[in-house]
């Protein structure tokens, strides 16, 4: 079993971009991301498309054609990432035989593995294939990360709680103690910042 990579972009009639194609019994098979680049948090879907290997051609050198139907219910995905798996059933590319698809959501950036499982006609297919990475979302949204909000608001935490500071300063310098109350408003506003901050560090981490 001889598997390619197709990890640049190629001028190959039949062939995607980004996608790896392998073989089984007499047929080619292939996946890869249907929207490239893939970033993590945004919807996508793994694209599988089958048909018939060409007799007395190379792996390499075969490419999608006569895509074979019916296999929506025979053939499944199941995709893992680290120790977590989710099978994902096919769905046919409308007026398009032998391309499939399964729509799914990569929360994490890495690498992840499809298995390709069941029955192509009457052949079995079990197979590990690796589409191409899922980079980081953070490294190509634009102008500015999603966790732009959060800091904003940590920020707009930390100015609240240095006028509560100044107010202090001003109250103190007439001589009267501040209320129970203003010292709730300043530990609140400390607390505010420290969750926020957290939570920018986690999702950052994530």
């Amino acid at each position: 079993m001889k598997v390619v990579y197709l990890a640049l972009l190629v001028l190959v009639p039949g062939i995607a971009y980004g996608h790896t194609v392998d073989s089984v019994g007499e047929y080619r098979v292939e996946i890869g991301w249907l929207n490239s680049p893939v970033v993590s948090g945004e919807t996508n879907a793994l694209e599988f498309l089958a048909s018939p290997l060409e007799p007395g051609l190379e792996l390499e050198e075969q490419v999608f054609k006569d895509g074979i139907e019916g296999l929506r219910k025979t053939v499944k995905i199941q995709l893992v990432y680290k120790n977590e798996t989710i099978t994902l059933p096919l769905s046919a590319v409308h007026n398009s035989p032998g391309r499939y698809y399964a729509a799914v959501n990569p929360t994490v950036s890495g690498f992840y593995q499809a298995n390709i499982l069941g029955t192509i006609n009457d052949t079995p297919i079990n197979l590990s294939m690796h589409p191409p990475k899922v980079a980081e979302r953070a490294f190509v949204e634009f102008p500015e990360p999603s966790d732009l909000e959060l800091e904003q608001y940590i920020d707009e935490q930390r100015a609240l709680a240095e006028d509560i500071r100044n107010l202090q300063r001003s109250v103190d310098g007439l001589g009267a103690p501040l209320a129970g109350i203003e010292y709730a408003g300043i530990g609140a506003g400390i607390i505010g910042i420290g969750m926020a901050a957290v939570a920018l560090t986690r999702s950052k981490k994530s």
